[in-house]
């Protein structure tokens, strides 16, 4: 709880004074070498994990369109094979999905014994999108808050630990970076005209966003907001908050209950 982007739980939270912008790196080459040694850090610590088959880790990456989920997730990662890595996205539900309550879906996707998994945007899509365009009742949005708490509850009380990580960016940022898709041919396939409505209902979503925060940081699975306007900057912190997370979970490889001269390979 001591990391100073943590909104720390039953306290009030205001969104508006949270930076979108920080200058805790030098400049982007240093904020870059901190990523690379963050992941080299990583790497291992996963495999530990896999090999331990116990404990798991769930990342939330919640954040506006353009925000960086993709890149922080590659910030995290580049260097850790895919062996127990996996990468989970929430779209709109299908007509399966809705048929089940919300949270069905989720449940499906989270870590098992020794994985790592990546939620691209999660659960609080029904607290979030949902909210803002009317999607549910405020009563049941309401409900959602204390019935998502519980849920994560039950992840970490069975062995998952769960960082959560808002991507905050400006209302200008994301503006530069959407003109970006549309101007860079490499970057075109990206753009969704479905974002400029989003993006006309920021202030919307803005409130959603602390209410959100406001409502579910929790003891067990506390709110981190990181400032995303710099990529480099996000992906440093971010890996930094992964790669101490790893370390004190302190995975260890199994005794597998041989010693190495019981053998003869010929």
């Amino acid at each position: 709880m001591s990391s100073p982007y943590i909104a720390t739980p039953g306290q009030l939270f205001d969104l508006s004074i949270c930076p979108t912008r920080v200058d805790v790196y030098k400049d982007k080459d240093t904020a870059k070498e901190a990523i690379k040694d963050h992941a080299k850090a990583i790497a291992p610590l996963a495999h530990k994990l896999y090999g331990e088959a116990d404990r798991k880790l769930l990342i939330v990456l919640q954040g506006m369109d353009t925000s960086g989920k993709d890149g922080t997730t590659e910030a995290i990662f580049h260097r850790t094979p895919p062996l127990n890595v996996k990468v989970a996205g929430f779209k709109a539900p299908t007509k399966t999905e809705l048929a089940h309550d919300y949270l069905w879906r989720v449940h499906q996707v989270v870590p098992g014994a020794g994985q790592i998994t990546v939620f691209n945007r999660s659960h609080y899509e029904d607290v979030l999108v949902v909210k803002v365009k009317n999607y549910a009742s405020p009563e049941t949005i309401e409900q959602r808050y204390a019935q998502i708490n519980d849920f994560e509850r039950l992840l970490v009380e069975s062995g998952t630990t769960i960082l959560k990580f808002m991507l905050h960016i400006s209302h200008e940022t994301q503006g530069e970076r959407l003109r970006d898709r549309l101007v860079q041919p490499h970057k075109r396939w990206k753009f969704n005209p479905g974002d400029l409505e989003d993006r006309a209902l920021w202030p919307d979503f803005m409130n959603a966003y602390e209410t959100m925060v406001q409502k579910t940081s929790t003891e067990h699975a506390p709110w981190h907001i990181i400032p995303s306007d710099s990529r480099s900057t996000r992906g440093a912190i971010i890996s930094g908050i992964v790669k101490d997370t790893l370390e004190k979970m302190n995975p260890q490889y199994p005794d597998p209950g041989y010693r190495p001269d019981d053998f003869q390979i010929d």
